[in-house]
C-alpha cells in the first residue's frame, strides 16, 4: 500500500516557517482579499540563493535534503598573457557549485510532489505548476497508477512563471484540488530568477524518477536517491535560463539510486534512462528548441533525464551504471 505521505501538511509548515523570514530571503508576500497568499521567489522580488533552496525543498515537501556543494566543470582553456599564439594554454579545473539532492522518499518527493506536471493556463496567465497541491488534484498518471490522492484542508503550489497569479488563478486551482482559494499558497519564480533558477536545477533526481516511470520501471523500488548538477548561471531572460537549467541536468547532472528487486530489469532499462540516451542528444538544450520550431511537444520527451545513472541492488549488491557527462556541452552553455 502507498503510504500517505501527508505532502501538503509537509509543505504548509515549510511555508509557515519561512514566511516570518521573507525580508531576509529578499521574496515578497501577497495576500488576495478572498482568495490565497502568494510568496513572490523572483517575479518582481529580488530572491536569494537561500530562497532557492527553500523553493526546492517546498517542492519536494520537504521530503529532500537540497543543499549546495562545491563542485567542478571539468578543465577549461585559459588564454595566458605570453605573446606567442603558438604558445600552448594552460589547462585549469573548474570549480563550480552543484546542487545536491537526497531524499529517502523518492517517489512521494520527487513525482507526487516535485514534477512540473500541471500546466496552469487562465486567461493570459500561464505557468507549470508543481508542488503538493498536484497530489490533492491528482489527475495525472502517476496517480492513477499509484492510487494516491491527498484531501488536505489547506494545499500549497509551486509556479514557474513570469507574472503573479491573480484571483482568478486562485479559483482555478482551487477549483481542481478542492481547497478553498483562501486556504491555497502558491509560491512563484521564473527560469530567469536567483530562486527559480536553483530549483530547476534541484530537479535532477525528479527527471530520473520520471524518466524510469515513462518507461514502465517500478520507482516504488527506488528506496533511496541522491543527485548533483551543476548550478547554472542566472540568465537575462526565461529562454536562456530554460537552456541552461535543462543543460545542467542533461550533460552534468549524476544520479545514483537504492533499488530493490532483480538485476536483470536493471540491466534492461538502465541504457534507456540517461540523455545521451536519445537521438537529440549531443547538443546545447536551446539549439535544440530551435530545431524543433520552440515547441516542447516535438522534443523527445524521454530527451529529459541526467547524464549519468547509477544503480545500487541492495538485495544483490550490484552496482550499474550507465550514461556519461558531457562538462564541455555545460561549459559552453553557461558561457565559460
Amino acid at each position: 500500500m502507498t503510504p500517505d505521505w501527508q505532502l501538503n501538511s509537509r509543505a504548509v509548515r515549510l511555508v509557515d516557517d519561512f514566511a516570518h523570514d521573507a525580508a531576509s530571503l529578499r521574496i515578497e508576500f501577497h495576500d488576495f482579499p478572498g482568495g490565497g497568499r502568494v510568496f513572490d521567489f523572483g517575479v518582481k522580488a529580488e530572491g536569494s540563493l537561500t530562497a532557492g533552496l527553500v523553493l526546492a525543498r517546498a517542492c519536494t515537501s520537504g521530503l529532500a535534503d537540497i543543499t549546495i556543494v562545491p563542485g567542478d566543470l571539468g578543465c577549461s582553456t585559459e588564454t595566458d598573457s605570453t605573446p606567442s599564439p603558438l604558445a600552448p594554454r594552460p589547462s585549469t579545473l573548474l570549480a563550480w557549485p552543484h546542487i545536491q539532492v537526497v531524499t529517502d522518499a523518492p517517489t512521494a518527493s520527487s513525482l507526487y510532489s516535485q514534477y512540473a506536471g500541471w500546466q496552469i493556463s487562465v486567461g493570459k496567465f500561464f505557468a507549470m505548476g508543481s508542488g503538493p497541491m498536484r497530489a490533492a488534484s491528482a489527475r495525472e498518471t502517476v496517480f492513477e497508477k499509484h492510487g494516491y490522492r491527498e484531501t488536505p484542508d489547506r494545499t500549497v503550489g509551486v509556479l514557474e512563471g513570469s507574472k503573479l497569479p491573480t484571483a482568478d488563478v486562485f479559483e482555478y486551482v482551487a477549483n481542481k484540488t478542492g481547497v478553498p482559494a483562501d486556504r491555497t499558497t502558491l509560491l512563484i519564480a521564473p527560469t530567469a530568477s536567483v530562486a527559480g533558477n536553483l530549483q530547476v536545477v534541484a530537479r535532477v533526481v525528479e527527471t530520473c524518477l520520471h524518466k524510469l516511470f515513462e518507461l514502465g520501471f517500478d520507482v516504488r523500488r527506488v528506496s533511496s536517491a541522491w543527485g548533483v548538477a551543476p548550478l547554472s548561471p542566472v540568465a537575462k531572460g526565461d529562454l536562456t535560463g530554460i537552456g541552461r537549467t535543462n543543460d545542467s541536468i542533461l550533460y552534468g547532472g549524476r544520479v545514483s539510486l537504492l533499488v530493490r528487486g532483480d538485476d536483470d530489469s536493471i540491466a534492461d532499462v538502465g541504457p534507456r534512462v540517461p540523455a545521451c540516451s536519445t537521438a537529440s542528444y549531443g547538443r546545447p538544450f536551446l539549439e535544440i528548441f530551435e530545431a524543433a520550431g520552440r515547441d516542447f511537444y516535438k522534443i523527445d520527451p524521454h530527451l529529459f533525464s541526467p547524464a549519468e545513472v547509477t544503480f545500487q541492488n541492495l538485495d544483490t549488491g550490484r552496482v550499474q551504471r550507465f550514461g556519461r557527462v558531457a562538462l564541455d556541452i555545460v561549459r559552453r552553455s553557461f558561457g565559460l
